[in-house]
């Protein structure tokens, strides 16, 4: 699956177009334009790092289409809405451990934290409503890298310029 952020013309908004392996296409609108990487983005690398297809993205390219979709182009395939809440529905849980992990690698990465203890401290803060709040240390440090990377790329980015991120065709593992 490929997926474009783009910075809009007007450089206000922001959004990603999702072209799926099947090839069906859909936009997805970021909101308000803003230095920081669009959270889709955040979700993207830190998903991507962690080898985790449980969460927004694995569940895209599972056939899950959210709300906040919109299709673009492209054969839907048959049963389409069913598949979709098959893939959300199998996620449930890990959509939600997505998102606090995608809130747990962006605070570490704009704060700066490397510290194997204070990582720790951190993922029972931001993961306290999930039974396990335990996480693979090295692998959120480097998710927390890579964000940062992309962070700069973003915040220097014009209106209209894309950043083009792939996910891999292969099922990842889960995390």
């Amino acid at each position: 699956m490929r997926v474009v952020f783009t910075r809009a013309p007007d450089g206000a908004r922001a959004s990603c177009v999702v072209e799926r392996d099947d090839g069906v296409r859909y936009q997805v609108w970021q909101g308000i334009g803003r230095p920081e990487p669009p959270h889709d983005l955040v979700h993207l690398l830190v998903e991507l790092e962690l080898r985790d297809d449980g969460g927004f993205w694995g569940a895209v390219a599972d056939g899950a289409v959210f709300g906040s979709m919109e299709h673009l182009g492209g054969r839907r395939p048959p049963h389409a809405r069913d598949r979709s809440a098959a893939a959300i529905r199998a996620r449930k849980d890990r959509l939600q451990r997505a998102e606090l992990l995608a809130g747990l690698v962006e605070f570490l990465a704009s704060s700066g934290i490397t510290d194997e203890h204070r990582v720790t401290l951190a993922a029972k803060q931001h993961l306290s409503t999930l039974p396990d709040a335990t996480v693979d240390v090295p692998a959120v440090l480097a998710a927390a890298r890579k964000l940062r990377a992309a962070a700069g790329a973003w915040s220097r980015s014009l209106p209209g310029d894309e950043l083009v991120v792939h996910w891999p065709r292969k099922a990842r593992a889960t995390a």
